[in-house]
């Protein structure tokens, strides 16, 4: 592992804001730590960066105890959310600030400035000013400050977190194959996770200061561990209910679970796309309080005459208006046990 965190804790006022974890990251992956507003994700970044110090437990790179190291030593490079380029210098000088005060020389310095700045789609901006620049152009200008000295962990703290939906989905992609072309590893914080789990080969899910769950985006998003990482992830039909062979007994009656599906009492996590609208006389009886267009489909809120609300993925034009009376079944293949 490139980098290991054994057991490190950080208590501030007596609170463990990041409590005895263990993380390992490859070399040439991307991880992203995932969570909500004060889950530790920014404190464990940090600690890897040597400007947050540990109560105990390690941080190693390359195996070796980074205890003592200070933040400039530990080869690592870091890009804040708010980018923190220097105002009163040009773009290329920005760029050139980590090979500088490496003592690279002039002319090696020029020539990487001028491959990064082609690198993250800013060709011949070197003499640009960085107040002339739009959000996105600032960006880009601060991943390729954190790359320019070569460190051998690259970290993104919210790093798209101040910039407009449409480019950020673009630019994360960019990202993606940029990582990926210059074999850079990576340990990025959001609190996105469409970005987390378009940029990342593996997913941590942070709550409390410990790690909820680990693991690639698809086994994350298709098996949440818990409730917690289910309804953190946006999934509202989370209920317990009593499994008994194929079926279980829940707050909305009878649902229909997968086979080998855990017996006893369980948490059920139903998706939206397994809830399936039919007609008001059959199935179970609910109505339709919200609707709400998602670009892709029309996310439908129920409520059932007893029991919690539901959540229907639905195609625009099924969609039933506001005040409907519809019914609800289930199919078995969307129903997850969590617990």
């Amino acid at each position: 592992m490139l980098l290991s965190l054994d057991a490190a804790t950080v208590r501030l006022g007596g609170r463990a804001v990041l409590d005895a974890v263990d993380l390992g990251v490859a070399e040439h992956e991307v991880v992203c730590v995932l969570g909500p507003s004060g889950s530790g994700k920014s404190t464990l970044l940090r600690a890897v960066a040597g400007l947050q110090p540990l109560s105990c437990g390690r941080v190693l790179l390359d195996g070796r105890d980074q205890c003592g190291v200070p933040a400039h030593k530990r080869g690592v490079g870091l890009m804040f959310q708010d980018h923190q380029l220097f105002p009163q210098r040009d773009v290329g000088a920005n760029v050139a600030f980590g090979p500088r005060m490496h003592g690279v020389p002039k002319g090696e310095r020029d020539a990487e400035v001028g491959k990064l700045l082609e690198l993250v789609g800013l060709p011949g901006a070197a003499r640009r000013s960085v107040a002339a620049l739009s959000g996105g152009e600032q960006q880009r200008v601060a991943l390729a400050r954190a790359l320019a000295p070569r460190p051998r962990l690259l970290m993104l703290d919210e790093p798209l977190g101040q910039l407009d939906r449409s480019l950020r989905e673009r630019l994360v992609v960019e990202l993606r194959e940029l990582f990926g072309r210059l074999g850079t590893t990576v340990l990025a914080v959001t609190h996105d996770q469409g970005e987390a789990f378009a940029l990342a080969d593996r997913v941590v899910v942070m709550r409390d200061g410990r790690i909820a769950q680990s693991g690639t985006p698809l086994e994350v998003w298709q098996r949440p561990a818990d409730a917690f990482v289910a309804r953190f992830l946006g999934f509202d039909n989370v209920v317990r209910a009593t499994v008994v062979g194929e079926a279980a007994d829940s707050p909305w009656g009878k649902l229909p679970v997968p086979e080998g599906t855990p017996q006893g009492g369980r948490t059920l996590l139903v998706r939206p796309a397994g809830v399936r609208l039919v007609p008001a006389d059959a199935g179970l009886p609910c109505t339709v309080t919200a609707r709400t267009f998602k670009g892709t489909h029309v996310a439908v809120r129920l409520q059932p005459a007893d029991g919690p609300h539901l959540e229907a993925a639905c195609a625009l034009r099924d969609a039933p208006e506001t005040g409907a009376s519809v019914g609800v079944e289930f199919d078995a293949a969307e129903i997850v046990a969590l617990d």
